[in-house]
């Protein structure tokens, strides 16, 4: 069984309860039908944990993209704010050099696959923090070593 109908099972039973200990004429099933339409309205006005945008990562299809020209001032909060309007964000990595610790102006954000492609179309050339982004699909780290060499 699903939790939130288990849950409002039980707040349906406790209306109930409560609802027929405070009137003695009234029938047990009229309790029971108040204690349900009760735990509707707080189904219905309080805003499920789920529904108000989840911390669980998205479980499909991923792309991570790559992002340049990012400000440097840039945090991962704001990042992953402007792409996930376009689909749900896994991670944003901004990279920092290794000796100051500032961030270099560029990073990856996976996301999800239809998100990246349109977060690409519409957010490559975009300005952001009076930058124009450069959104590109991430190139993979394990890369041919053959591919390497034509590089250089």
């Amino acid at each position: 069984m699903q939790k939130s109908f288990v849950i409002t099972l039980v707040v349906a039973l406790i209306g109930a309860v409560i609802i027929y200990a405070l009137s003695t004429n009234v029938q047990l099933v009229v309790s029971f039908i108040a204690g349900v339409m009760l735990a509707s309205l707080i189904f219905t006005f309080v805003p499920s944990s789920s529904a108000a945008g989840s911390n669980e990562p998205y479980v499909g299809p991923t792309m991570t993209l790559y992002v340049g020209n990012l400000p440097y001032r840039v945090h991962e909060g704001e990042v992953k704010s402007l792409f996930g309007e376009y689909g749900p964000v896994n991670s944003v990595r901004l990279v920092r050099d290794r000796k100051t610790g500032r961030r270099k102006g560029f990073g990856f954000v996976e996301m999800s696959e239809a998100g990246a492609k349109k977060a690409m179309n519409k957010l490559n050339d975009y300005s952001f923090q009076e930058r124009t982004l450069k959104v590109r699909e991430a190139k993979s780290q394990e890369s041919d070593p053959a591919d390497q060499n034509k590089e250089s």
